[in-house]
Order: C-alpha cells, then structure tokens, then sequence
C-alpha cells in the first residue's frame, strides 16, 4: 500500500463497503487498525469484518476530503452511518435563501431551512483547514447576527461584512464556494476569468487584477485537483498524473538547452539560517516524480562566514560535499531554490568538479524557473511541470528549516 495522500475502502466478504476513510499516509493510517492497541469496541467490531481494503490514491490532501465525502455519501457504508450521530462530526451550512447568506462551522443538520450543506465531515481538523483556504480567496461572513459595524475580520480581508458594506457581488462570491465544495474548480475559474475580462475590457485593472490573484490563488492550491469521481474510475489517475507531470518538464527544459536525458532522479536544495546563524541546507530526493524521504540529507554548514547569511557560499558548499559522496546516485536533474544568483554558484561548483548535471533554479517571486546558461522559463501557473519543481521547492525550503530550527532551539536551550 502506498504511502501517499488518498481514501480507503473496507468491504466486508460480501464485498460490500462497510467503512470509508481518508489519511495523508495511507499505509500508515490503514495500518494503525491492525497494529493499534486500544481500538474502541466500535472499531474492533469494524476491523472484525473486514475482508477485502481498497485504496484510491489522491494528489492533495484537500482532494482526499472531498472524495471521501462523496464515496460516503454514495455507498452509506454502515460504519460511517453509525459514527455520524449528528453530534460528533460537523457540516458546512450555507444559507442560501437570507440576503447575505453566511458559511457556517455547524453540527447539527436541518434540511427544512432551505439551506445548503456539505457534509457532515469525520475530520474536523480537515474541515476548518478547507474553511480557511476558501475565506482567504472567498472572503465569506461566518455569524449569524453580524454587527452592524465592520468587524475584525473585515480588516482582515477575510469577511466583506455584506450587511454592513451591502458588497453586490456578495452572491457570486457564495456561489463560488458552493461550486469549490462541489469539486467544480474549472467552473469557479471560468466565471472568474469572465469578470476579470469584463473590468480589462473597461479598463478597472484593479480591480481585474484582484480577480487574477484569486484565480492564481485556486490554480495554485488545487494543482491537480480532479473531480472526485474521476479517480474511483481511473484508480491510475495519480500516477498518470506525475508521469505526465514529468514527461511536460523534461520537454520544457530541453526545449530551452537544459538537456536532460531522464529525471528519474530529481534533488533539489534550500538553505536556511537566521542572519547567517545554524546555517543549514537540505537535500530532498523526488524518485520517478515521486517523494522518496528516505534519501533525503541535512547539511549542517561547516564553513565560517563571518556571521552573514551569504546563501551563494552556502549553497556551493553544501552541492560540494553532496556531489563528493561518489556512492550516492548521480542526479537526472538538479533544482536549487533561488534565481540568478543560486544557480551561478552551483553551476561554478559543477564546473570545477567537472560534472555535467542538468541544472535550473525556481525564482520564488515569480515562480519563473531559471536554466545555468541564466535563461527565463515563465511558465502559466496552470503548468503541470511548474507545479512540480515548484512542490520540489517547497519541499525542501520544509526540511532546511525544520533542521535550522531544531538547531537554534538547542543554542537557545543549551
């Protein structure tokens, strides 16, 4: 079983689903309910039943919850039925019929009020992480009896304070979020272009612009995200995905002189340190498009550099004492977090050890990716290989830092 971010499924001998779950791992999660020790009586008589597990691999967290709900809501597996007393798990309420309907955090469901709900969720953690990724780009009112001042959300950029402000577009932006929740993201992004298009037209580029960052927003948070369904009926889908993923990047750089023969093997570097301070650099490895954690390195930077955070001399350090581990697998392609400058120095470190190793750098500002022979890559931030180095950086700026801070810790408590 993998240990991607997915749903599983458990049937009983009849090969019915009796249970349905989601997890970040699903190995580790599907696991836990053989390997647990204090399982409730609930979940033991679960586990008793089982007979067949299948799994349906996801590419984000945020799609793992949406599908999960929906096989719920289409097999009404009789363990989930039991667990959801209506007390326990909770529910998105969108009330749709008041002038300025509010997105509510509720537990309880009554359909005769005419409003909308999503739901009920088994993880609640889940949920509210959902809730506030669509108020960042959404901003929605979430109290019944708002103020009639502005709250402090509204300076918060997170509630338009509709009753307050009577925001026109208040509707839309509802509509928006129901679409969101029902996996329509092509949709919300199509309406969302036609707006922007609308003040371009009549030259409002503000407010066109807001409308780009909220599509850049969506684009960017559900990379990859598919209906639900789709991969109940292409349990291949994740896979097809990273393979075209790859397949599109290895294109895309040899088109612009990065001649990489395969990207089997991808690392990708990051430094991190406090004004030149526990300086450290970190190594992650993406095997055949795919995280593989257990080649991962930490670099602790040995060299003194009068205390200044000179990120070009700790970047060329850190590939020099990686590349000179001979037994370690020779890269595919090497991605370094950085512009201009990052990949200069890299790329003068691979010349004097004399080594011919694809190499670009991913510019944070705007996510352009950067060749050795310093050549702008702009891609659309829909790209499919974009989203991938992109996932690589993110990657390993996670693992630098999470070192950088286990170390000034122990300064700090030593």
């Amino acid at each position: 079983m993998p240990t991607y971010s997915g749903v599983y499924l458990f049937l009983d001998e009849k090969s019915n689903v009796i249970y349905v779950g989601k997890a970040k791992n699903l190995k580790k999660r599907v696991a836990s309910y053989f390997t647990a020790k204090n399982l409730g009586e609930k979940t033991r008589t679960l586990v008793l039943q089982i007979s067949k597990i299948k799994f349906i691999e996801v590419s984000s967290e945020v799609e793992a919850f949406l599908l999960e709900e929906k096989l719920i809501k289409k097999y009404r597996p009789k363990y989930n039925i039991k667990l959801l007393d209506g007390k326990q798990y909770p529910s998105i309420k969108i009330t749709i019929k008041d002038t300025y309907p509010k997105v509510l955090f509720i537990r309880k469901q009554d359909t005769a009020d005419g409003s909308l709900y999503f739901g009920p969720y088994t993880n609640t953690l889940s949920l509210r992480t959902v809730l506030k990724i669509l108020r960042r780009i959404f901003p929605y009112q979430n109290i019944v009896n708002h103020s009639n001042k502005l709250c402090l959300y509204y300076h918060l950029g997170l509630c338009p304070c509709p009753s307050v402000t009577h925001d026109p577009n208040y509707k839309k932006t509802i509509a928006h979020i129901v679409d969101f929740l029902n996996g329509n993201t092509k949709k919300v992004i199509k309406d969302l272009e036609k707006e922007r298009n609308v003040f371009s037209k009549n030259e409002n580029f503000e407010e066109a612009q807001k409308l780009q960052q909220k599509i850049d927003s969506i684009n960017l948070i559900t990379s990859h995200v598919y209906q639900p369904f789709e991969y109940e009926f292409n349990p291949n889908l994740r896979s097809d995905v990273v393979e075209n993923e790859l397949n599109e990047l290895k294109k895309i750089l040899n088109e612009n002189g990065v001649l990489a023969s395969d990207l089997n093997r991808i690392e990708c570097y990051d430094i991190s340190n406090t004004s030149g301070l526990n300086a450290t650099g970190s190594m992650v490895v993406f095997t055949n498009g795919e995280k593989d954690s257990a080649s991962y390195r930490r670099f602790k930077i040995k060299k003194f550099y009068n205390n200044k955070p000179d990120d070009f001399a700790m970047m060329q350090e850190v590939l020099e004492r990686r590349l000179s581990h001979a037994k370690w697998p020779t890269p595919s392609l090497i991605v370094v977090d950085g512009g201009k400058g990052q990949v200069s120095a890299v790329k003068e470190t691979l010349e004097q050890m004399q080594l011919n190793i694809p190499l670009v750098g991913l510019a944070k500002r705007e996510e352009t990716i950067i060749t050795s022979a310093l050549k702008e890559i702009k891609l659309p931030k829909t790209s499919k290989s974009l989203h991938l180095v992109m996932r690589l950086r993110d990657e390993a700026h996670r693992f630098a830092i999470t070192y950088h801070r286990k170390l000034r810790a122990k300064l700090t408590f030593s």
